[in-house]
């Protein structure tokens, strides 16, 4: 089987709402683009996969696609994606993304071809896993509190609050929330990289009376030394890694430092489910969690559920809010159920319907 032709076909994701995660995460009410990105082979078979986010149109990373990375896979076996995430990862080092896209596209074949689900063909470890609802910045604790009750009565099992960044004001919404929703609800705390060493110092120890899961991003991504005096100083685990933009290699010098207690990546911020899986693994052999980050689109995530519903050491799904800033394209999106779990697809692939109708209706241009 050989790869005979690569393709993005952008399309407008519109009605976006006004969305902010935190001081260093924000973004205006109104449009982006979204990629849909079909590699063929002379097969017949097709693997798909979304390019772009609410965030960051599909323009940004498509041309590098095109006319950096299509040139290396074509007349390629997809099956070597081994040596093609390589390949694209040396030529792709500025976009992470599109290498995650067309390893996830890749991947899709592999899955079509073998006649299973990626989660299965990658080993298989769950069918279902529980989610968490990962909030975005509100103005006011009740606004938090009112959104981390409503989901916990939808029956999700745990909620993530992405915070404002100032100190004080944070540990009094942790404080609010944790007396809301009850002693024995798990809670997760996002800080986006908003504290110097000393607040952020302050915010943990709130955090330990109040017996959060975990501690996220509270500094910069490459401060590696002040998190590993962080972590030495505190009960609650710290998570990091999420940034920067980067591969696999990256994460090294966190593990070697003893700088964080869990790793984070996804198909967008790492370079697809190849990175991810490698990621993985090594969290694995230090007895660390990879607890999966949001993939920025609809089929991302789907990428996402697969790696996360393979591995051992991945607890949560995080289902990021407000729903809209994530959920464009799919016939039917991942969603928890009543019980608070999102479950794998069994169809072959990625095994979700992508709409195409909606593709053909918002369509700008075709890109080859």
């Amino acid at each position: 089987m050989k790869i005979d032709d690569v393709g993005l076909t952008l399309f407008t994701w519109d009605g976006l709402p006004e969305v902010i995660y935190g001081p260093n995460v924000r973004q205006a009410a109104g449009t982006s683009l979204l990629g849909l990105l079909e590699i063929k082979t002379d097969s017949g078979l097709v693997g798909h996969a979304f390019l772009g986010a609410s965030g960051r149109s599909a323009d940004n990373d498509a041309a590098m696609l095109i006319k950096s990375l299509k040139p290396l896979v074509m007349g390629q076996d997809p099956f070597d994606r081994e040596r093609l995430h390589r390949a694209m990862s040396r030529r792709g080092r500025t976009a992470v993304r599109a290498v995650g896209a067309m390893d996830v596209a890749l991947w899709d074949i592999a899955g079509k071809a073998a006649n299973l689900p990626l989660h299965q063909l990658i080993g298989g470890n769950k069918r279902s896993m529980p989610a968490y609802a990962s909030s975005p910045a509100h103005a006011t604790p009740q606004e938090y509190c009112d959104e981390a009750l409503y989901w916990k009565e939808r029956g999700v099992k745990a909620y993530k609050l992405h915070i404002p960044g100032q100190w004080r004001q944070d540990v009094a919404v942790c404080q609010a929330v944790r007396k809301a929703v009850g002693s024995d609800y798990v809670l997760m705390i996002d800080a986006g990289f908003s504290y110097d060493y000393p607040d952020a110092v302050k915010v943990g120890r709130a955090l330990e009376e109040l017996d959060f899961l975990w501690y996220e991003d509270p500094l910069g991504e490459w401060s590696i030394p002040n998190y590993v005096k962080l972590k030495q100083k505190l009960d609650v685990p710290i998570m990091a890694t999420e940034l920067p933009f980067a591969g696999f290699e990256m994460y090294a010098p966190w593990i070697y430092a003893q700088a964080t207690d869990y790793l984070r990546g996804d198909v967008a911020f790492k370079g697809g489910i190849t990175s991810m899986l490698k990621t993985a693994h090594l969290a694995e052999a230090f007895s660390m969690n990879y607890e999966v980050h949001h993939g920025s689109n609809s089929l991302n995530n789907v990428a996402n559920l697969h790696v996360s519903m393979a591995i051992r050491n991945c607890d949560y799904y995080e289902y990021l809010l407000p729903e809209a800033i994530i959920k464009y394209g799919l016939v039917n999106d991942v969603e928890p159920d009543r019980d608070g779990l999102v479950h794998a697809p069994m169809k072959p692939g990625l095994g979700v319907e992508i709409d195409f109708d909606l593709i053909r209706r918002k369509k700008t241009v075709v890109l080859t």
